[in-house]
Formats: structure tokens, C-alpha cells, sequence
């Protein structure tokens, strides 16, 4: 089963499970990528570099998870996009605390809660990016 075909509000450690995974593969790539293009000075500050951007976007994606589901069933409005809005804040607050600037935290919060947002809208209203177009 995939994210989306878990009910919402419902069974938030699969969803947890599948964001976290999800998140993990995004931040190994995005370390491999940085690792080769700025190539640390030795193997151990390559896999601290490497350790440190795949755990944190794995606590992002485990973050976005939780507090999805959570506002999902907290709130009794388990489809609302509201719901992405506040994953997608909370785990850019993080990203603000991990990286010690309000300023990060607080752009971080807006742009990852509107991205979340519509995506949910998206998928609520068959939005597609790609593909042949409907006629």
C-alpha cells in the first residue's frame, strides 16, 4: 500500500514509516550530490556530511508524518489540506531549530506548508504534472 491509499487520520505509524522512508531516500541522494560537488577533505567529514543531511531530512520526513496525521485526527477533519499545511510548518520549524535561524525556520514553515497544501489539493482534485493531456 502507498501513501495515499491509507485512510487519513488513521494509522499514523505506516504513514510515519512510509514519509521517514521517503524522506531518507531524497536526503542520501541530496548528500551524494553535495559530496561530489564539494568534495570533503577526508572520508570521515564525508560520511559526517553524509550522516547529517540523510538524518535530517529523515527526521523531517518522520516530523511531516506525525504531525499530519495527528492534526488529521486531533482535529476531526481528516481530508482538509489544512492538515499539510501544519506537517509541512512543522517540519520546516525544524529545519529553522536545526539549522539555529528564526529566519530559515520561518521561511522554511511557509514554503513547506504551502507545498504540502497543494499537494493534497492536488491530489483531492486530480491535478496531474505530467502525462497526456485529458480530452
Amino acid at each position: 500500500m502507498g501513501y495515499w491509499e491509507l485512510e487519513e487520520g488513521k494509522d499514523c505509524v505506516a504513514k510515519t514509516w512510509i514519509t521517514t522512508k521517503i524522506a531518507t531516500a531524497i536526503g542520501l541522494v541530496g548528500s551524494a550530490y553535495h559530496t561530489v560537488t564539494f568534495p570533503p577533505e577526508t572520508a570521515v567529514e564525508a560520511l559526517t556530511r553524509a550522516a547529517s543531511g540523510t538524518l535530517t531530512m529523515a527526521a523531517m520526513g518522520a516530523i511531516f508524518g506525525v504531525a499530519t496525521c495527528l492534526s488529521a485526527h486531533a482535529r476531526d477533519a481528516p481530508d482538509s489540506p489544512t492538515n499539510y499545511f501544519i506537517g509541512g510548518c512543522a517540519s520546516g520549524v525544524f529545519l529553522g531549530a536545526r539549522t539555529h535561524s528564526a529566519v530559515t525556520g520561518t521561511a522554511a514553515c511557509f514554503s513547506l506548508g504551502t507545498l504540502a497544501m497543494f499537494t493534497k489539493i492536488g491530489k483531492m482534485e486530480g491535478w496531474r504534472i505530467a502525462g497526456p493531456p485529458k480530452l
